[in-house]
C-alpha cells in the first residue's frame, strides 16, 4: 500500500466502503509523538489511527515504508498497514492500521520471538540496497529525530557517517573541546572495533519493549519501526539497553544465528548512538552515560 489519501474520509470509503462510518473512538495510551485512537467502524471492523499536524507526515510515510518492508520478508508479524495521508481540512496527516488486541503470550514466546527477530535478519536485503550495502531507500527518524540513510559500502562507514557523527552534531551544545576531543579518538578507532557482519540485515532499527506486542495469537508483533540496512548485532544491543529481553529470548536467537566472539564487548558501543539520541531528545542528564561509552571505547 503505497497511496497516500487526501482525506481521512477517503481512506475509510476505500479501504472499508462508501457506506462504512466511523462510530466511536477511544484514545489509545503509549505514544509520547503522535495521538492515538482506536476507531469503531459501521462494519464492526476496528481500525488503529495515529494522527500529527499535516507538516509531520514524514513520520508517517517513513513508518509505513518500515513496516512494509519488515512485511514483506514473512519473517515475524506487524500490523497490516492501511492508509497513510494528509487531511488538510481536518488538519492531520494519519497513518491507519490493523487494531491489534493484546493477548496472552504463548508459552513459547520469548523463543518464538527469538527464532523470528534472528529470520528476519537473516532475510535478502537486496530489494532495499544493492546487496551487500547498508542504508535504506529513504531517510526515515528515530523517535522524534531524523535518521539518516544513505547507502555505504562498509557498516563502519554507515555506522559512522549516518548515526554517530549526525547524532553528534545534533548535541554539539552539550560538548566542550575536551568532549569533541575524545569523539574524535572514538571515530577514528571504529575500524579496529566494528566487525563488518558476513551480510547485511534489516533491522527494527528501535527495538525496546515498547515496540513490540503481543497478538491475540501470542506472539510478538513488531511495532514503531526504524528500519535500516546494517549489522544484527545493532538490533539486538538495542533490546539490552533497558533491561534486556528474556534470556530464552537470546538462546534461541542464537540458535538460529550464533552471535560472532566479541559482541559483548561491543554491545555499548552500538547503543551509543540511541543514548545520543535521547541526550538530543530528552537533555543533559543522558551526557555523561554518552561520555562514559565515548572514552570507554575511544
Amino acid at each position: 500500500m503505497n497511496k497516500l489519501y487526501s482525506s481521512f474520509d477517503a481512506a475509510i470509503a476505500d479501504r472499508f466502503g462508501p457506506d462504512v462510518r466511523i462510530e466511536g473512538a477511544s484514545y489509545v495510551s503509549g505514544g509520547d509523538i503522535n495521538e492515538a485512537r482506536c476507531l469503531s467502524l459501521s462494519s464492526g471492523a476496528e481500525v488503529f489511527v495515529k494522527t500529527n499536524t499535516p507538516a509531520n507526515a514524514p513520520f508517517f510515510t517513513a513508518e509505513a515504508a518500515g513496516l512494509r518492508a519488515i512485511a514483506s520478508t514473512g519473517a515475524i508479524s506487524t500490523p497490516a498497514l492501511l492508509a497513510c495521508g494528509v487531511d488538510r481540512r481536518r488538519g492531520i496527516s494519519f497513518l491507519m492500521l490493523e487494531m491489534v488486541r493484546g493477548g496472552r503470550r504463548a508459552p513459547d514466546f520469548w523463543e518464538v520471538f527469538g527464532r523470528e527477530l534472528a529470520a528476519l535478519h537473516r532475510a535478502d536485503t537486496g530489494a532495499f540496497v544493492p546487496a551487500g550495502r547498508f542504508g535504506f531507500p529513504e531517510d526515515n527518524f528515530i523517535g522524534a529525530s531524523p535518521q539518516r540513510n544513505d547507502s555505504r559500502e562498509t557498516w563502519v562507514d554507515f555506522f559512522r557517517d549516518c548515526r554517530l557523527i549526525p547524532q553528534m552534531e545534533m548535541a554539539g551544545r552539550y560538548f566542550d573541546s575536551s568532549h569533541r576531543a575524545d569523539f574524535r579518538r572514538l571515530l577514528d578507532r571504529l575500524p579496529d572495533l566494528l566487525p563488518e557482519p558476513k551480510a547485511p540485515s534489516l533491522l527494527h532499527g528501535d527495538l525496546w519493549s515498547g515496540n513490540f506486542i503481543t497478538g491475540t495469537d501470542g506472539r510478538a508483533w513488531l511495532i514503531d519501526p526504524a528500519v535500516y540496512v546494517g549489522h544484527a548485532e545493532a538490533d539486538l544491543a538495542m533490546t539490552e539497553l533497558f533491561g534486556g529481553f528474556s534470556d530464552r529470548f537470546y538462546a534461541a536467537y542464537r540458535e538460529v544465528s550464533p552471535l560472532d566472539p566479541g559482541y559483548r564487548e561491543r554491545r555499548d558501543l552500538y547503543n551509543l548512538y540511541h543514548l545520543l539520541n535521547h541526550l538530543n531528545l530528552f537533555g543533559a542528564g543522558y551526557l555523561s552515560s554518552v561520555m562514559e561509552i565515548v572514552r570507554r571505547y575511544g
